[in-house]
């Protein structure tokens, strides 16, 4: 039984819907004239493309410090923007109100290597019209010198040890090994090589680099995107910790601690709530240089192990421009290889002593080395 408010809402349904219908077929207001189209009236304007990038081309290369000249040209010159706002790798460089339809981004944008996005965006009316973007890659502005090395001392190295990471600390090592079912962090002593204290990890988990901060040891794993954090002084698992990629090398610089993950980016985390602030990519002045693995940091410079190669990249970790590779060609010589000796991998650093051990995966032997020009 309806109540008398629903009988009201029904007869008033009834007669908006008869003043749409009349309205409409054009038996009531305004008689519209045969063979007129009425115009749309549209609720909001469709955007209309005003401007497109000329110049610089899709990937085009340029060198670190080096401004970009952008030259624009507007899709129909009947219609000009008022003004288009131009945007550098995300940052706001500035906006052109008139012609020419060109600026040029001041090197001070272009302060570090990699592949960087280029976004144009023109307004007119007040009014959002259109975006044009590109990418562009920034390469270093040196030619990276060619290192060597000379052997200064052997020790003893596990041969068991599939090494993902080491560091240096007080006379002793910290390593950590890699591969399913052989995972561990281990304390090793510098001069026989004998493991002192070994934590293994889960069967399922793959150990990768390692990273001392402060009285911590930080370790992360391959593909499981997992880490953990535990005490220096006796292993114990005090946290665990997460991140978007896989993991591979790990180094501390100051307050951040720096991660590899098989390409060319480096990540620096901070080492509290383990969350990425900044990235660089690594790139020579011919290519980007991928495969980055095992890392430390020396005298102001991030090394990386350069994976399946006997190369170690020298990064300035500010611009990420390699400055150098030392070739560490045939360290390792072949009696002392078998079967089972894998790549070079695995360096650390011995500051308060000026010395720079280096291994590799299942090595019988440790090295300390110096580098030659």
């Amino acid at each position: 039984m309806k109540t008398d408010y629903q009988k009201y809402l029904i007869a008033l349904s009834v007669m908006l819907l008869l003043t749409w219908t009349l309205s409409c077929s054009g038996r009531s207001g305004k008689i519209k004239e045969a063979g007129v189209q009425p115009t749309p009236i549209l609720s909001e304007e469709v955007p209309a493309k005003l401007i497109k990038i000329i110049s610089p081309e899709e990937d085009s290369g340029f060198k670190l410090n080096q401004p970009v000249k952008v030259t624009l040209a507007l899709e129909d010159k009947k219609t000009v923007p008022d003004s288009v706002a131009v945007y550098f790798n995300g940052n706001y460089v500035t906006t052109i109100k008139s012609e020419p339809w060109e600026y040029s981004i001041p090197q001070v944008f272009t302060v570090t290597t990699g592949r960087k996005s280029l976004k144009v965006t023109a307004f007119k009316g007040g009014k959002f019209q259109n975006i044009a973007t590109r990418f562009i890659i920034i390469y270093s502005d040196i030619v990276p010198e060619r290192n060597g090395y000379k052997v200064i001392h052997k020790y003893p190295h596990s041969r068991d040890a599939f090494t993902q990471g080491l560091v240096y600390d007080n006379g002793v090592l910290f390593e950590g090994t890699g591969q399913e079912t052989g995972s561990s962090l281990r304390e090793v002593e510098l001069e026989t090589g004998k493991v002192i204290r070994q934590y293994n990890l889960d069967d399922s988990l793959f150990g990768e680099g390692i990273a001392l901060y402060h009285d911590r040891i930080y370790q992360v794993t391959w593909k499981s995107k997992v880490g953990f954090v535990y005490n220096k002084s006796d292993f114990k698992l005090i946290n665990k910790i997460y991140y978007a990629t896989q993991g591979w090398g790990l180094t501390t610089i100051n307050d951040k601690i720096v991660m590899s993950d098989g390409t060319n980016i480096l990540y620096f985390f901070e080492p509290e709530m383990f969350t990425v602030v900044s990235k660089i990519e690594v790139y020579d002045n011919e290519k980007k240089v991928d495969q980055l693995n095992e890392l430390e940091y020396i005298n102001g410079e991030i090394w990386a192990n350069i994976w399946m190669t006997d190369l170690i990249a020298r990064i300035d970790p500010v611009s990420g421009k390699v400055i150098a590779y030392i070739d560490l060609k045939d360290l390792l010589p072949k009696s002392d290889r078998d079967a089972d000796t894998d790549v070079l991998n695995g360096i650390a650093c011995d500051n308060k002593g000026n010395r720079i051990f280096v291994t590799g995966k299942k090595w019988p032997k440790l090295f300390e080395i110096k580098i030659t020009e």
